[in-house]
């Protein structure tokens, strides 16, 4: 089997554990009696722990010079931690196992990120013809676990994660690793990375945009409830989600040249604001399901212009590191804003004033990226 194609076979499992964990952590938690406002603290409570862990793993890697080892350990310990997530029914035992999983699984994406993205460049494939495996990956799961959790009940839900993360582990372990860089890694080529000012303006951004990103994979299975759909719906919400994912990985290459990468950012904010508009009103829940083929658009133009802008910024020698970084201000700080206050304003004002608002945030992402692009950027 060639290491691309144990690549892309990794791809779909691992984001097909993802997809059990973000998707369906928020409807397990309020099946065993958690509310809105304590599931967006307790997710808010994660976020910031990732965004301590995901740096702190992204420089073990590069300071050992390895990624696949790494991730190897962080996979394995998250997979059975999430085995037992899955079965816990005290909000105690749900706080200590999500911020395990913070610990050990969050930091894992922006690895497997960073070794797709140089595995491909060595291989001279295009990184969207891999990453596109991920998110079939992500939209299959999505949609059959939304099934198999209605005809076998929630308690299903660990063991379907752990037959998924056995899978993945077992591909993981046939990757192959990527060379490390001939610099030394040099902690005054990172500082000098991140006191330079379009690095600010891009981290800005990222946050800016991902906070409403964020609420929407929070909230979407609670604002589904509210508009009358079930656990069903969800699964097919999230399957639109990562179908369009797929196809968008598969061109974004075509899409996303080098120097455009903050023009299409910009854009994708805009979209968000649209979508995120229009499910505020759409007040039917296969309407909303419909409004996901927004995703594969908003999410990849802007995450994968965003990684390919980060790229052309960052030192050679700190790649990991600065992955890490996007990761953890993709999903974790924006976690911790868009869990925590996400949840309190779905229980204190319901769903649509939610989408009101994250449509307004991403307006004003629009606004930075409008910015960003008329600021000369230098590579280092």
């Amino acid at each position: 089997m060639s290491v691309i194609l144990r690549l892309r076979g990794f791809n779909f499992f691992y984001f097909a554990m993802f997809a059990l964990f973000i998707s369906f952590l928020p409807i397990y938690s309020a099946k065993v009696g958690i509310s809105g406002t304590q599931i967006g603290l307790i997710l808010g409570m994660g976020s910031l722990i990732s965004i301590v862990a995901q740096p702190l793993w992204g420089m073990v890697s590069d300071k050992t010079r390895t990624i696949k080892k790494v991730l190897l350990i962080l996979l394995l310990t998250s997979m059975l931690v999430g085995t037992l997530l899955f079965q816990a029914t005290q909000i105690w035992s749900l706080v200590v196992l999500v911020a395990l999983m913070n610990v050990f699984y969050l930091p894992t994406d922006p690895l497997v990120e960073s070794l797709n993205f140089q595995t491909t460049q060595r291989e001279k494939v295009d990184y969207g013809s891999v990453r596109m495996f991920g998110a079939l990956g992500y939209a299959c799961v999505s949609l059959t676990a939304g099934y198999a959790l209605k005809l076998w009940g929630m308690n299903s839900l660990s063991w379907i994660f752990l037959g998924v993360g056995g899978v993945a582990l077992l591909f993981a372990i046939g990757l192959s690793d990527v060379k490390a860089s001939t610099n030394r890694p040099s902690l005054h080529h990172l500082k000098d990375f991140f006191l330079q000012s379009h690095t600010w303006i891009f981290f800005l951004l990222v946050l800016i945009v991902a906070i409403p990103h964020k609420m929407n994979d929070t909230f979407i299975g609670l604002y589904m409830d509210q508009l009358g759909g079930d656990v069903r719906l969800t699964g097919m919400s999230w399957f639109v989600m990562t179908i369009t994912e797929t196809v968008m990985f598969a061109i974004s290459s075509r899409i996303i040249k080098p120097g455009k990468e903050a023009i299409w950012m910009t854009v994708a904010a805009g979209l968000y604001a649209v979508r995120f508009l229009l499910s505020s009103i759409i007040g039917t829940p296969y309407g909303l399901v419909g409004l996901q083929v927004f995703q594969g658009v908003t999410f990849v133009l802007f995450f994968v212009g965003a990684m390919q802008y980060l790229y052309r910024i960052v030192p050679d020698q700190w790649k990991s590191t600065g992955q890490t970084v996007l990761t953890a201000t993709f999903f974790g700080v924006s976690g911790i804003i868009g869990s925590t206050f996400g949840g309190w304003l779905m229980d204190e004002y319901g769903g649509a004033l939610l989408y009101r608002g994250m449509g307004l945030f991403a307006l004003l992402g629009l606004l930075l990226g409008i910015y960003l692009v008329k600021r000369p950027t230098r590579s280092m």
